[in-house]
């Protein structure tokens, strides 16, 4: 998959009032900000999901889009990451591929992003965060303020 990653510039005041704080609520700070930027990517791959889904079955791609703290990453790293994708059962998929019916299991998702030799790729994940990124960052860094200033008050 695509792994998209850009820089931020012009949040020099809210980093430096992100350092003045304790490394423990940093963390906090950080992944509810992150976690609300995320929310408007999730929202518009649910919304461009609805849009390639079959009508003419029971499951849908969008019920399954989901966005996910990436815990492993941060224990690894110390660096905070969420990711939108679509959530799917582990494992085989069954013979025949019953549909089962509103939130059932989608495995075909990636099939409709990235399409096959027989079927054009229909893109929905993609296009969502390109369409938002401008946003997303301006929610991260206004959410960031807001965490700080909470915290900020809670210490005094």
């Amino acid at each position: 998959m695509a792994d998209v990653q850009f820089n931020l510039t012009g949040l020099d005041a809210v980093t430096a009032r992100l350092r003045a704080l304790p490394v423990e609520l940093r963390g906090k700070a950080g992944r509810s900000a992150l976690g609300r930027a995320a929310a408007l990517v999730r929202r518009a791959a649910k919304a461009n999901a609805l849009g390639v889904d079959d009508p003419s079955t029971g499951r849908r791609i969008a019920d399954n889009v989901v966005q996910r703290f990436r815990s492993r990453h941060f224990k690894q790293t110390g660096d905070l990451m969420i990711s939108v994708g679509v959530g799917t059962e582990r494992g085989r998929i069954p013979k025949g591929n019953p549909d089962t019916g509103p939130k059932g299991n989608t495995p075909h998702w990636h099939l409709v992003e990235l399409g096959t030799e027989r079927m054009r790729a229909e893109p929905f994940l993609r296009p969502a965060l390109e369409a938002n990124i401008d946003a997303a960052t301006a929610t991260f860094g206004r959410e960031l303020d807001k965490s700080i200033d909470r915290i900020m008050s809670k210490l005094k």
